[in-house]
């Protein structure tokens, strides 16, 4: 071990667990697929109604599956697994539901599962007539431990008893709609040779043709290694399955590795045709592979997904109402947090990443939800999945600067000069560090009113009077409470505050000035930024008011009442 690794044992028991190379055999030397790129999508194939309703602790009942089904006619699947109808009733009265006329559209294919037995069998061919197209899934666990400790049998008899069922299908198939798909169960821990044997027999016993295709699904049932093994697997069946023009290789990987999409992704580079999963991943232990997930990350590689994900918060909401699970805020694309940054250099790059694409897009010409996407630390345009830019940016005690104007900006259309934007922050820092809690933008905004806007608010509007008496030169008198009275004139608006301040005793030179002009976000007021240095210090204060030079005039008076709260009183 080098000198800079300091870990130690752990003391768990890992001898007790076997790598994967040596519980089964990794034949493929050379590889292509690590070169190859994907440039289209597979055929996504939802499996939520079957393998991902049979893990949920309160399955679905029949509104909640057509709600579901509804949902993936409606957002682009074209090939839906619906259920195990010999597995219980209210699979198969869903089954038997879509049988009514015009319940399946037209260019959707519906699947259903059974195992290999004779009594199952006929009890899913019955539950799909009247289905005008239809895959009968057929499966069996094939893997060394499966045959000999659940089934009981060698590799010849489970060969007979697979082809036995396969042989049961086709004759009830004849005549109908139907087409044929098989998986051998946990096949990433049964020997290649097996595996390749027992489908090569499958595609020759159901004679699938390039019109007529059969599906061999390559499940890692339950993850075993890293996803450049399963990937080799599935090459090595790419290469050598019989009539590979008439079968589409499909995958349906699992996630107890947490691996799932990786292996889906380096699947489909070794020649898989179509992916079994669930919508953001639900299934049995740590899930199936999520669906979603694969299809925004070709999304985001310039790949149309071939799936509609524009309102994907409206996905989410159905999903959650029928599997009764909540979808995790740091789920990739859907979660709620997804797209936020609380980091403050992470949202000074966001910040800045976002106006830059506004400039682009208008020296494009074209809108900006049409210009290429290029922000920093988000992969895709949140608008593109539905939603807005308000949680892109959100503030606690890790935030900095850029986070706080980005979100005083968007929300209430405040243009803070960078200096105050500094100020501001060391004023949130220590807000968010006496509480632990993040800020919202009404809270930055009641924070920054209460800091920079209310100290100019103790002085009424009627004492102090700013008026153009010539062209050019203004003049500020007041009237204070105490009985004095002040006047100044000058150049401009604040020349003329400050002027009159002077008199009063309190001199104050203006360092920045800004002004923005009466906006919606701000109930019509214009708003108004200066920093002023008095007796050696310096001060922000900000204005709203109706006018521009109102609200200057504001800020100014707020600045000073912030470096000496009673002397201009």
């Amino acid at each position: 071990m080098h000198h800079w690794n300091r870990q130690r044992p752990s003391g768990m028991p890992y001898h007790r667990y076997r790598p994967a190379h040596e519980r089964v055999e990794l034949p493929l030397a050379e590889r292509a697929w690590p070169a190859r790129r994907i440039t289209q999508a597979p055929l996504w194939v939802p499996v939520d109604l079957r393998d991902g309703n049979q893990a949920l602790a309160e399955p679905m009942d029949p509104a909640r599956k057509r709600l579901m089904f509804d949902l993936m006619t409606r957002i682009g699947f074209k090939e839906i697994e619906i259920g195990y109808p010999s597995a219980s009733r209210l699979d198969h009265d869903f089954v038997r539901e879509l049988a009514a006329p015009g319940a399946v559209p037209d260019d959707v294919t519906v699947v259903v599962f059974t195992a290999a037995r004779d009594d199952l069998i006929d009890r899913t061919f019955a539950s799909i007539e009247g289905i005008p197209r239809a895959v009968v899934h057929l499966y069996t666990a094939t893997a060394p431990t499966w045959r000999d400790v659940v089934l009981g049998q060698d590799r010849q008899e489970l060969r007979g008893t697979i082809l036995r069922a396969a042989s049961r299908m086709a004759r009830l198939a004849e005549g109908r709609p139907v087409r044929f798909e098989f998986s051998p169960e946990v096949f990433n821990l049964t020997e290649p040779d097996y595996v390749l044997e027992v489908c090569n027999a499958l595609t020759a016993l159901w004679d699938a043709a390039p019109d007529r295709p059969v599906i061999h699904n390559l499940p890692a049932t339950v993850e075993i290694a890293t996803p450049n093994v399963y990937a080799d697997q599935i090459e090595y069946m790419h290469r050598h399955l019989d009539r590979r023009d008439a079968v589409i290789l499909s995958v349906h990987p699992h996630n107890d590795r947490g691996t799932g999409v990786a292996c889906a992704e380096l699947a489909v580079l070794a020649g898989a045709q179509r992916v079994e999963g669930c919508l953001f991943g639900n299934g049995e232990r740590t899930g199936n592979v999520d669906l979603a997930t694969l299809a925004l990350n070709l999304y985001a590689q310039g790949v149309d997904p071939m799936i509609d994900f524009s309102d994907i918060d409206g996905v989410r909401r159905v999903v959650e109402h029928c599997n009764r699970l909540p979808v995790p805020e740091r789920h990739p694309y859907v979660g709620d947090l997804v797209h936020t940054a609380f980091s403050g250099t992470h949202q000074d790059a966001i910040s800045k990443g976002l106006a830059h694409h506004a400039k682009r897009a208008a020296e494009l010409g074209v809108p900006p939800e049409q210009a290429p996407w290029d922000v920093p630390y988000l992969p895709i345009d949140p608008a593109d999945v539905g939603r807005d830019y308000q949680a892109v940016i959100r503030v606690n005690s890790q935030s900095g600067k850029g986070g706080i104007a980005y979100l005083l900006r968007t929300r209430y259309g405040l243009e803070l000069p960078r200096r105050l934007q500094i100020d501001f922050s060391a004023v949130v820092q220590q807000a968010t560090d006496d509480t632990g809690a993040e800020v919202t933008a009404e809270e930055l905004w009641r924070l920054f009113h209460a800091t920079y806007v209310t100290p100019g608010e103790r002085f009424p509007p009627g004492p102090w009077r700013v008026e153009e008496d010539t062209p050019g030169v203004h003049a500020c008198t007041a009237d204070l409470p105490s009985g004095r009275h002040l006047h100044g004139t000058g150049d401009g608006p604040l020349p003329a505050v400050a002027a009159a301040l002077a008199a009063g005793g309190t001199p104050v030179d203006v360092i920045t000035h800004a002004e923005q002009p009466p906006a919606p976000e701000r109930d019509g007021s214009a708003v108004a930024y200066v920093e002023a240095r008095v007796d050696g210090a310096t001060y922000w204060g900000a204005g709203l008011a109706a006018t521009p030079a109102e609200a200057s005039a504001r800020a100014l008076l707020a600045a000073t009442a912030r470096a000496e709260p009673r002397s201009t009183t």
